[in-house]
């Protein structure tokens, strides 16, 4: 099976040795998603749900690069700086996943690497066989 990273564009990559996203066979897998703009700043400071919503636009957008569908998710992963706002997050998740209903995980983390992100996500993906590499 063969390998096919999608790069996120940021100037880390080759520093710290990752990729947005990495396909192996029909598995995508998405890494950790910050809210971060085309500018480079952090997108709907304060607003979970807004960070919620530009993590996952990102996310799926990679998944795409990757030869994946939208339909092909299979699991979230939700990390929150403050899990007693899991809700905000939860329900930008129903609008994106209703139809889907992935394996979702919401978990608490102590804090990301800017201060201004409340959220980050993963997704993984299995593409459908029709799709297969």
């Amino acid at each position: 099976m063969t390998r096919r990273n999608v790069p996120s564009g940021s100037y880390l990559e080759p520093k710290i040795g990752f990729s947005r996203a990495v396909r192996i066979g029909a598995h995508v897998a998405v890494a950790g998603t910050a809210p971060i703009g085309p500018d480079g700043a952090t997108v709907g400071i304060g607003d979970v749900a807004a960070q919620t919503r530009r993590c996952f636009d990102i996310g799926l957008a990679a998944l795409r690069e990757a030869g994946a569908r939208h339909e092909d998710v299979i699991r979230t992963r939700i990390m929150l700086t403050d899990a007693r706002r899991w809700a905000e997050a939860a329900e930008v998740h129903g609008e994106i996943f209703a139809d889907i209903r992935p394996a979702c995980t919401f978990v608490e983390v102590k804090g990301f690497v800017d201060p201004d992100w409340l959220v980050e996500t993963e997704i993984d993906a299995i593409v459908s066989e029709d799709k297969t590499e």
